[in-house]
């Protein structure tokens, strides 16, 4: 009896459990998952690689800076630009000869999941900062902004390098040099031989180049960690196809940091962009995708028709249609395109002339002669006119505005245009048409060709147009050779190249980022011309020791006047960008220094939805 009532029950349990659901009535639907927020955008330009040590291109450079960081960084909003700490707890403490640097990081930041460290949760210290910094000495990655340190001369570092160099031996990492040492878990120390007020504003602010690196990933990924950034920065690479697309996702370790950034009192749009955004969890987005597009007119029509979120630089071709009078056309404004315009704070460098080449280099008065007629009988104001659309000012100097260094007084003939002139004095020194053939020769009477390597976009094609018919007007033969930027940059590095035009963008807010172009040391580096001018070379290193005051800002004019007299760069503009945003893009403003911008920004998912739905 007692098996048999037990059973009964258990069965009459098991078919009220399964009646359960029908009683009850309907499950409630599962929520729809809430809609990626991604900010779509075009760079003109391909990237070269991930590893910041290796890089000196802007592209690669930018998308580092959202993958890495450095101890400090720009407030995005605060204007004029001031520093403020990033993974360091508070800014450096700094000793009274600018010789020495000591930094505190705020634990618990942490490096991006990744196999390099075995499922092991791996936090940021001091040590990594000074393995980072290393790298840049380590002759096997060749780095192109080792000029920035050496420049700086930490105590040790560049002894080590030369003796590295000599036995062809592995660079010692374990080795301590008093330049550079962990005090602690969380505090390094730099030390320098010679003082150096900005060292902290000009490398430690860097993360495109200068951003933590963790050995594990170097030495897990080898030659391939070109492909395999990992750093702490709150975004992360999640795929990447060369020359077509990069795409960023959330770092969902990053570490808990919230929008709290300060606006100018004057600046009422900065402001209200401060008070919505406040106290909001960084970063907003969960993906940026990268795509590259060279030519200006694709790019211009997937902003256009919503297929890109955010349009940089927008292409001075347009730039009568879309913002006549510098003002957002009508069409666009209805359709609730923002628009953002502010100085790139850049040099646009016509063409560097190498000094290492026979042709174009030198210091004789012959060869600076030959420089100076090519640059005033390039047509500068075309160039701003017709190929920039007026939207860039000629530059005087290689000093852009908007920096410390800058003066708004000075005239010279850096972007005249004088083809009298230049003829004058291409005669007086005897560039001369010697066999009626209607070009020039060299004073001995061989052939005088200038080489310009170029690129296949629409814009370098305007260029060497222009280019071509300024030199033909003076008699002196140019040929073309066009290639992708990435083998233009690695051949200009080297050496190989007799003139290119390219950019300067500024990482600071500083001039000694615009003198360093012509600085001699830094050949292979910033220095693409070679110019190795020892009057010039002590100006830079004195005004590189001196703080800022008007001592420091006699001698930057002084070195500014020797590169506009030798000419190592024919530095025709400095441009201003027009950057437009779809409707449903929050938060942007442009900050020249900061170049990871899309870590502030948020998207109104629905306001996409309902302005690209059918």
């Amino acid at each position: 009896m007692i098996r048999r009532g037990a059973a009964g029950l258990l069965a009459f349990l098991v078919l009220m459990a399964a009646a359960l659901p029908a009683l009850a009535g309907p499950a409630p639907a599962a929520q729809p998952a809430a809609p990626l927020k991604v900010l779509r955008y075009a760079f003109p330009v391909a990237e070269t690689g991930f590893d910041p040590v290796q890089l000196s291109d802007l592209y690669s450079r930018t998308v580092t800076a959202g993958i890495f960081e450095t101890p400090l960084t720009f407030d995005f909003l605060a204007r004029p630009i001031r520093m403020k700490p990033n993974t360091a707890a508070a800014m450096p403490e700094i000793s009274a000869d600018f010789k020495t640097f000591t930094f505190r990081l705020k634990p618990g930041t942490y490096f991006q999941d990744d196999p390099a460290f075995k499922g092991q949760r791996r936090e940021l210290v001091a040590q990594d900062y000074v393995y980072t910094l290393k790298r840049h000495y380590d002759p096997q990655w060749k780095s192109p902004n080792l000029y920035l340190l050496e420049n700086a001369k930490l105590l040790g570092l560049s002894e080590l390098r030369r003796q590295v160099l000599a036995s062809k031996q592995p660079f010692p990492y374990d080795r301590e040099v008093d330049g550079l040492r962990a005090l602690d878990r969380y505090t390094f120390q730099i030390k320098l031989a010679e003082p150096s007020p900005r060292f902290h504003q000009q490398i430690l602010t860097d993360a495109g180049a200068f951003g933590a690196v963790a050995r594990e990933a170097v030495e897990f990924y080898g030659d391939k960690i070109m492909a395999h950034p990992v750093g702490t920065g709150p975004f992360r690479l999640a795929d990447w196809r060369r020359s077509s697309l990069i795409v960023l996702e959330r770092n969902p370790g990053y570490r808990e940091q919230f929008y709290d950034e300060e606006a100018p009192a004057d600046d009422p749009r900065s402001q209200a962009i401060a008070r919505s955004m406040k106290g909001k969890r960084i970063p907003m987005l969960d993906r940026v995708e990268i795509s590259i597009i060279e030519e200006a007119q694709p790019r211009w029509l997937s902003f256009l028709n919503g297929q890109n979120d955010f349009l940089d630089r927008l292409p001075a071709e347009f730039s009568g249609i879309a913002i006549p009078r510098n003002r957002l056309a009508p069409n666009l404004a209805k359709r609730g395109i923002q628009m953002e315009q502010a100085p790139l704070v850049d040099a646009v460098i016509a063409g560097f002339f190498n000094h290492e080449n026979p042709v174009v280099g030198g210091y004789t008065p012959e060869k600076v002669a030959l420089r100076r007629a090519i640059s005033l009988a390039y047509n500068t104001p075309a160039e701003l006119q017709l190929a920039r659309k007026n939207q860039a000012v000629p530059a005087q100097t290689a000093i852009a505005p908007a920096v410390y260094g800058y003066d708004p007084t000075v005239k010279t003939e850096m972007s005249d245009y004088d083809p009298d002139r230049a003829r004058a004095l291409l005669d007086t020194y005897g560039y001369v048409d010697r066999d009626g053939d209607g070009w020039r020769e060299l004073p001995d009477g061989s052939p005088l060709v200038i080489e310009y390597a170029t690129q296949p976009d629409q814009l370098s094609r305007q260029l060497v147009e222009l280019w071509d018919k300024s030199m033909r007007a003076v008699g002196i033969r140019m040929v073309f050779k066009a290639a992708k930027w990435p083998e233009n940059l690695k051949a200009s590095r080297a050496g190989k190249l007799m003139m290119w035009g390219v950019a300067w963008s500024a990482t600071t807010p500083d001039a000694d980022t615009f003198l360093a172009l012509a600085y001699g040391p830094n050949k292979g580096g910033a220095n693409h011309s070679r110019f190795d001018l020892p009057a010039f070379n002590l100006l830079f290193e004195k005004q590189g020791r001196l703080p800022d005051g008007p001592e420091r800002e006699a001698v930057l004019r002084e070195a500014s006047k020797l590169m506009v007299a030798y000419l190592p760069y024919k530095i025709s503009a400095h441009r201003i960008a027009t950057d437009l945003m779809q409707p449903w893009v929050i938060g942007y403003r442009r900050n020249p220094f900061i170049r990871e911008f899309w870590k502030f920004l948020d998207i109104d998912t629905a306001l996409e939805a309902a302005r690209t739905s059918p």
